[in-house]
């Protein structure tokens, strides 16, 4: 069970970052939507859960800004495609994927839609320790090359 002012101020705070997405600041409100994810996930698993929601929209709105789609040929990481995940498992098994990687390593996922919401909340736990490269934005398949760079700051 969620403590109520846990859940009042997830409650506050994903209608503040979907306004502030609505107007025009997406990408700002996803970062600070990563942030409290990383704070909160493992003691707060449905508060957690509603921030990755509004992260999923606030990506939606990124992408409806950007009008390029790239692809590029596969690479010789392992590839991890989360299609057949059940959802609620996608971002612990590419966490778990992303924990085994030595430096300089890294793999390619492959996913059903755009998981910027997924760098965002790489950015608040592994920021400087973590690449992060589109090789094929959808419509319909988002291929990401996941790698880590080195010391990871926030396991540190």
């Amino acid at each position: 069970m969620t403590d109520p002012v846990v859940e009042h101020l997830t409650t506050s705070l994903v209608r503040a970052l979907r306004r502030l997405g609505d107007a025009g600041e997406p990408e700002a409100a996803n970062r600070l939507a990563g942030e409290a994810y990383a704070a909160i996930h493992r003691d707060e698993p449905r508060a957690a859960q509603r921030l990755n929601g509004v992260m999923h929209h606030l990506a939606r709105l990124e992408a409806a800004g950007r009008t390029t789609r790239r692809s590029h040929p596969m690479t010789d990481d392992l590839r991890l495609d989360v299609r057949e995940v059940p959802p609620v498992r996608r971002h612990t098994v590419i966490f778990e994927t992303f924990d085994a990687l030595g430096p300089g390593s890294g793999f390619e996922l492959v996913n059903d839609h755009d998981p910027r919401p997924l760098y965002y909340q790489f950015a608040a736990e592994h920021a400087g320790a973590f690449s992060w490269d589109y090789l094929e934005q959808g419509p319909v398949v988002w291929r990401v090359r996941i790698g880590r760079t080195g010391e990871d700051v926030a396991s540190a």
